[in-house]
């Protein structure tokens, strides 16, 4: 069948010619079976893209501009263009979930501030029970990150000793956590 031949069959079927639109289809769907099968990669997708393929020729075959360009380009680039619009449709499905974790908020939501202020609150309650050294020494090691040595140094005692009051200090805010 010749250029002009497949012109004049996408004209008629614009026109609802059924007879017209069933030549058409048995002249082109192996070719465009072949462009759809090409971009899916699975012959059973293939048909189906192949029958919404055919689904949009009747139409738009009214969109169709007779011209010197070959009717087969038309009809090609449809099934090219469905195909890959049921691939970007396939790739948008598999994304939900997985991108929602990356999208996610990683701060604390607001159940969990709630519960943070209120514990820091328990805390800082339980550091007044310390004596005043040992409270700056605890808020200096864990609040502020200052190392043993430099907690040391700055309250004027033993690396150890200052080992000792964290240690001691840490329970005895253990306890008053735990009442």
């Amino acid at each position: 069948m010749t250029p002009p031949d497949i012109s004049k069959l996408i004209v008629r079927t614009s026109m609802r010619d059924r007879a017209a639109f069933d030549l058409l289809y048995r002249q082109t769907s192996a070719k465009l079976f072949g462009v759809c099968l090409r971009v899916l990669n699975d012959r059973a997708e293939a048909e189906e893209a192949l029958q919404e393929v055919y689904v949009k020729i009747w139409t738009k075959a009214d969109r169709f501009a007779v011209s010197d360009l070959s009717p087969i380009s038309w009809l090609v680039a449809v099934a090219r263009n469905h195909s890959i619009d049921r691939i970007r449709a396939r790739r948008m499905k598999q994304t939900g979930l997985d991108e929602a974790a990356e999208i996610a908020d990683p701060a604390p939501g607001p159940e969990a501030l709630a519960l943070a202020g209120d514990e820091g609150a328990r805390i800082h309650l339980c550091l007044e029970e310390l004596d005043a050294d040992r409270a700056a020494a605890v808020r200096g090691a864990y609040l502020v990150g200052e190392s043993y040595a430099e907690l040391a140094e700055r309250h004027g005692v033993p690396l150890n000793t200052m080992r000792t009051w964290l240690r001691r200090s840490l329970m005895k805010l253990k306890d008053c956590l735990e009442r």
